[in-house]
């Protein structure tokens, strides 16, 4: 029997991340080719991708039984070999062997064994160009909420649209979230699912709960649900009229050891996912995922291949309580450490407050594998003091594993060609129908027809991060425009009243609508011309995507997602033709949002070439979750190659590659920078910090910073100001 030789050395792939680049990916084969050739002693095989249809002349195609012809080019015959499987006790593939034609018993056997879920591949001694190339997986998803079943926001649409987006290249997906019932119409978004499976026992909080699954196969997609009696309730998914349920941390604590669960119990299909998944877990509502497949499985030889991915969509909310409940998370007692958080302590309730609590986000963040954010802004601005909400130095320091990839939308529900929900349905070819829309829309509110007054819309929660208080100051003067100016949107009480009584008062070019109503987020953003989106921070934002996609011009606070998505209009580019999107404006202020409103305004009337130059250039964009997929797909083959999270000697420590770090000292990285910048008045935008500007204080600033410092010594506490540094629940 002949020797074999190793392939020539492997070579990365080239990242879809950060990449401009939109065409078209070419379609890869499920499989390589492999290639043989003889010399006077040893042979050796070489490892090649083949490109286009897999079933052409030099591919690699699958037989019947799942063993794979490999075909000989050095005789320019079909005669071919088969690639049979070498598993292990427990079924995991871990080498080939290679079985000559029918009538030859030889084997060639070959031991080198394969790296888990990860397709390897080896370039050609020709020099042939290398494309990437893409493997399947199962994929766990875990969140609190899942469009169309559950969703309050942003969370809820990604977690709806990327598993079908994944499914349709061929991975194995599964999504668990709380079955919830709230007593109401939105009920009947689970009439499909049934029970699967047994009742399954979950030890924590002190004893055993029972959780049952339900389960629905949709679009490609196994969608569980968890169902348990802390889930049945009025409200939504976090709490009611009066509050965030005080029981959140158990309903997801709950939610995760269930999730653990899932994949090892539930026969889906006629047989479990087993060990070998990728969980992506979203927000601190599934963090304690990764902390308990390190803590609470790993330990045992279960997962021992599996991965996880964190996508934070919000960093605001952490997860925090107190330190006194980290018994009720159901892990070991020797891993407190691992998400142990310490308030500093101007953030503390009183004098006696020793400011010990536990913060499941930032043990997600610690064990997980990958860390993803929803744009690639916003994983910048995580890393910062101003954005990092504590946690800024700890993700600094996970740099190495830290990618933002921009959400997608569904490119079904929000099509104006095919939109349901508006009166008339138009595309970039025939834009006549935006016009009817507008004036459709204008009757509906109870204002003026007027088809050439610019329109200018707001959808979103009525609360500080979505900027309403800038709104609200720059209204009376934008209402001196020939304008009309629309808002749907829910959230503080003083906001909801503020657009009553300004309705009242400008009865011809204002409407305000309390609440949220899916139809009327449609027809506005098909009506409006413009979208304003002030936003503080935004992760993402998908609002900006849906007008553009609508032939709707967003103007946008330069921050986060908003600033990757929207491209600040230019006249003079392209040999006046002009390039851009929309309008960017930063810092966040009154004026700043004034002067770019006017300058969306002025080009409105004055310059209808380059307006329709706006709406086109945004009905083009892709923003589809296929585009986003191709990238989540890059960052599943970069989590396989390290290995998963290690403990040593069950001590707290992270053993990956050259980093150590003692889990008991993370929770205070971030005080020593903070505590200083604070005391010297130094506070910086991130958008003023990324463009590198030297200019961090003013006298202003100080004279803030100085009246904050004595309310605290007067007080105690800290200034409401300092209250979005606070990690929140």
């Amino acid at each position: 029997m002949g020797t074999l030789r190793a392939p020539p050395p492997l070579r990365p792939c080239k990242s879809f991340l950060n990449s401009t680049d939109t065409t078209t990916t070419p379609k890869l084969g499920v499989f390589s080719s492999w290639r043989r050739r003889n010399t006077d002693k040893i042979g050796y095989l070489t490892l090649r991708r083949s490109v286009g249809d897999g079933s052409k002349a030099g591919g690699f195609r699958s037989s019947q039984d799942g063993s794979s012809i490999i075909e000989d080019e050095k005789k320019g015959k079909k005669e071919g070999l088969l690639l049979g499987a070498e598993r292990d006790v427990t079924g995991s593939v871990v080498g080939f062997h290679l079985i000559p034609p029918s009538g030859d018993s030889k084997v060639i056997d070959a031991k080198d064994k394969l790296a888990t879920a990860r397709e390897e591949v080896a370039e050609d001694i020709e020099g042939e160009e290398k494309v990437p190339t893409r493997v399947t997986h199962s994929i766990v998803f875990v969140t609190a909420e899942a469009a169309p079943y559950s969703k309050t926001g942003g969370l809820g649409d990604v977690c709806g649209s990327l598993p079908i987006a994944l499914a349709a290249h061929g991975h194995r997906v599964m999504v668990v979230s709380p079955r919830y019932l709230h007593g109401g119409p939105s009920d009947k978004n689970f009439t499909g699912a049934s029970e699967v499976g047994s009742p399954t026992k979950i030890y924590c909080f002190g004893g055993e709960q029972e959780v049952r699954f339900f389960h629905e196969y949709r679009a490609g997609v196994d969608w569980v649900f968890v169902d348990h009696p802390s889930y049945h309730r009025p409200g939504n998914p976090y709490g009611d009229q009066f509050g965030a349920f005080s029981d959140n941390q158990f309903r997801f604590t709950l939610l995760c050891h269930a999730a653990c669960e899932a994949p090892l119990v539930l026969p889906l299909g006629g047989f479990t996912y087993g060990e070998k998944c990728l969980f992506i877990v979203n927000d601190w509502h599934a963090g304690l995922v990764p902390v308990l497949l390190a803590a609470k499985y790993r330990p045992y030889g279960v997962y021992k291949d599996a991965r996880s991915i964190l996508v934070i969509h919000n960093l605001a909310h952490q997860g925090v309580e107190a330190a006194a409940t980290y018994s009720n998370l159901g892990l070991p007692a020797d891993w407190y450490g691992a998400v142990e958080w310490v308030f500093p302590t101007w953030a503390r309730t009183h004098a006696l407050d020793t400011g010990k609590a536990v913060n499941v986000l930032k043990g997600a963040i610690v064990t997980a594998d990958r860390i993803l954010t929803v744009s690639q802004g916003y994983s910048w601005e995580i890393t910062t003091v101003e954005g990092g909400y504590g946690l800024d130095e700890l993700l600094s320091s996970r740099k190495s594993v830290l990618n933002g990839i921009t959400n997608g939308i569904d490119a079904t529900e929000w099509n104006p060609s095919l939109d349901v929900h508006i009166p008339s349905n138009y595309s970039i070819h025939d834009l006549s129908g935006k016009v009817e829309c507008k004036i459709a829309l204008q009757k509906e509110l109870g204002l003026p027809i007027r088809p050439d007054c610019p329109m200018i819309g707001f959808i979103g929660r009525l609360d500080y991060q979505k900027g309403i208080d800038i709104i609200l100051s720059a209204t009376p003067e934008l209402m001196e425009e020939d304008v009309q100016f629309v808002m749907l949107g829910s959230g503080e009480r003083q906001y909801e009243d503020w657009m009553r009584v300004t309705e009242a008062q400008y009865r011809d070019k204002y409407r305000g609508w309390v609440g949220f109503n899916v139809p009327i987020s449609h027809r506005i953003t098909a009506g409006c011309d413009i979208l304003l989106m002030p936003s503080r921070f935004e992760p993402c934002g998908l609002n900006q995507l849906y007008a553009m996609r609508y032939g709707t011009v967003p103007v946008v606070h330069g921050t986060g997602g908003l600033r990757d998505t929207v491209e600040n209009f230019n006249p003079y580019a392209q040999e006046g033709l002009g390039e851009g999107t929309g309008w960017t404006f930063s810092p966040l202020s009154r004026e700043n949002l004034l002067a770019a409103l006017k300058f969306a305004i002025q080009t409105y009337r004055e310059h209808k070439s380059s307006w329709e130059g706006l709406i086109k250039r945004g009905m083009e964009r892709d923003s589809t979750w296929e585009k986003a997929a191709v990238q989540y797909e890059q960052v599943f083959e970069w989590a396989f190659i390290d290995p998963p999270y290690e403990i040593n000697d069950h001590k707290k420590k992270i053993n990956r590659r050259d980093q150590v770090w003692s889990l008991s000292k993370i929770p205070n990285l971030f005080l020593k920078s903070f505590l200083t910048r604070w005391k010297q008045g130094k506070f910086q935008s991130p958008s003023a910090k990324r463009i590198g500007s030297k200019s961090v204080t003013n006298e202003e600033e100080r004279s803030i910073a100085a009246k904050r410092k004595k309310r605290l010594s007067d007080t105690g506490r800290p200034s409401s100001g300092f209250g979005r540094y606070c990690p929140s629940t």
